[in-house]
């Protein structure tokens, strides 16, 4: 009976010893966060100081991308490995498509699925597998119907994830949302699943347990609502810089920001800022910072066009739903302490195909998955070894919210080509020496764009690739009215709503101010 005891006891501390030694992951992904919105990456405007230091404490990587411009691909790709086309989410869900599609465009936008496909393995279901705690809080938008949410893809916990891609009711509670209860009233929040999140982490210590917990702010997309008190803050941050004589210059097909001093999005990006200090902080209490990888990324580009236009992402060009580097560049943060050294930049292009196959090997989860993987562990990179170079893709056949039109692109070492389904037309950009994309090279360099065109299309042939079509209801007289008039009348509405945002006396429309009383 005693020796029995003893393997037992023995075996007991064996295993709690292997428990113990796995790293926890906390995984926080951001709704609509430019690259350039965080002080580390240039930003004098928005105030990031606990996202800067978690950039620096790990890997930085210095030309991240998400997989798609838009956010429900993107989310896909994170979870299950593979690009956007492969998996045939390729617009945010919902969408408008076939005969639902009523704008004038040249093209109707390709079909698409409407929910993340059941069979792939996903990142919660391979670290659930392997005997990990999995939590999820905030933004989900991968699924149409209940069935599609968080719990039903390997999360234990759901605290607001759903199938809209903006909360029901607005950042304050009530909040509307099916899977999180609405807390006193005037809630924010951004601080409310950083809460959440915490709560899970201390209930999670005596669980024996290692933890996966992905935090997926609905921040900072809209609708743009913040705290009275950031709003005041960021409103008399930009009374004192220089105004600028525009705020806004047409590129191509919509109005661009130029300037960042939106006073509502700065209250926003910081609201995320400090609930990511608070859920870095219950881990530094617990003592279990050391032992947590830590992931920071956007779901796209910054919204410098469309919905509420309201960051600048120069010196890239474009923003959210756009095919240039500001609508995929996204800030990509991995940090780990006990593992990797901080104040590592990589250079390498990473892309959101990349974090389950880095994530898995970094924990040393040995699950098999049922899907064939696109992305590639990061790990070498971030312990110095060498990196195969690798051509990255991206194909988005869709006219985004944003000015986006329907291109699919690839990244081949400095290279970067788009091609576009209107007219069949490519540009050809060096990001190297024109990281702006200001200089198109396709008849310069042709023949490295025409083997560049044929190495995308065969890559789309293989992931059986969706496109647009043309639209028989097309008018191009009315797309003539419609260019004019938003030079005309649409382009100084704009400056004039961006502006009034800075008068002190400014209050929201709908009053949200009033209801939350802060």
């Amino acid at each position: 009976m005693k020796i029995l005891l003893l393997i037992n006891l023995s075996l007991f501390v064996v295993l709690s010893f292997a428990r113990a030694d796995r790293p926890n992951v906390l995984f926080v992904l951001v709704d609509d966060m430019g690259w350039r919105d965080l002080g580390v990456e240039g930003s004098s405007f928005y105030e990031t100081p606990n996202i800067d230091a978690l950039a620096r404490s790990g890997v930085r990587f210095l030309n991240g991308y998400a997989a798609c411009q838009v956010c429900s691909p993107s989310r896909a790709s994170i979870m299950i490995g593979q690009y956007p086309a492969r998996v045939g989410i390729t617009d945010w869900i919902g969408a408008k498509e076939g005969d639902d599609w009523k704008r004038n465009t040249k093209l109707q936008p390709a079909l698409y699925k409407w929910e993340l496909p059941k069979e792939p393995v996903t990142m919660a279901e391979a670290f659930q597998e392997f005997g990990y705690a999995t939590f999820f809080a905030g933004k989900w938008h991968l699924g149409d119907t209940e069935e599609d949410w968080p719990e039903y893809h390997g999360f234990e916990i759901n605290k607001g994830g759903h199938s809209k891609g903006s909360p029901p009711g607005g950042y304050f509670s009530p909040y509307s949302n099916p899977r999180l209860e609405s807390g006193p009233l005037g809630e924010y929040l951004p601080f409310r699943l950083a809460n959440e999140t915490q709560t899970f982490i201390r209930n999670n210590v005596d669980s024996g347990k290692p933890f996966f917990a992905f935090l997926s702010f609905y921040n900072v997309h809209g609708p743009a609502q913040t705290t009275k008190d950031l709003w005041r803050k960021y409103r008399a941050k930009a009374a004192a810089q220089p105004k600028p004589e525009t705020r806004f210059l047409i590129d191509r097909t919509s109005p661009v920001r130029q300037v960042q001093d939106d006073p509502i999005y700065g209250g926003m990006v910081e609201a995320v800022d400090q609930s990511v200090g608070q859920v870095l902080g219950v881990l530094d209490e617990l003592g279990l910072r050391e032992n947590t990888i830590v992931v920071f990324t956007s779901d796209n580009g910054g919204v410098s066009a469309g919905d509420h236009k309201a960051t600048s992402n120069l010196p890239l060009r474009g923003g959210k739903g756009r095919q240039w580097e500001g609508g995929i560049r996204v800030p990509y943060y991995i940090s780990w302490p006990a593992s990797v050294s901080a104040g590592i930049e990589v250079e390498e292009p990473a892309s959101g195909i990349d974090f389950l196959p880095t994530l898995m090997e970094l924990a040393g989860v040995d699950v098999e998955l049922t899907q064939e993987l696109d992305g590639v562990s990061l790990a070498p990179l971030m312990h110095g070894k060498a990196f195969e170079e690798r051509t990255l893709f991206w194909h988005y056949p869709h006219y985004g919210n944003q000015g986006g039109e329907p291109s699919s692109i690839m990244r081949q070492g400095d290279w970067k080509l788009i091609h576009y389904y209107e007219d069949g037309r490519n540009e050809l950009y060096n990001l190297s020496n024109d990281p702006m994309e200001q200089f198109d090279l396709a008849t310069r360099f042709s023949d490295l764009a025409s083997t560049m065109k044929a190495q995308l299309d065969d890559w789309l042939q293989t992931v059986d690739a969706r496109y647009p079509y043309p639209n028989k209801n097309y008018s191009a007289k009315q797309a003539r009215k419609d260019r004019k008039q938003l030079r005309s009348k649409g382009l100084p509405r704009i400056e004039s709503e961006a502006a009034a945002k800075l008068d002190p006396d400014w209050v929201p429309k709908d009053g949200w101010w009033e209801e939350t009383g802060k």
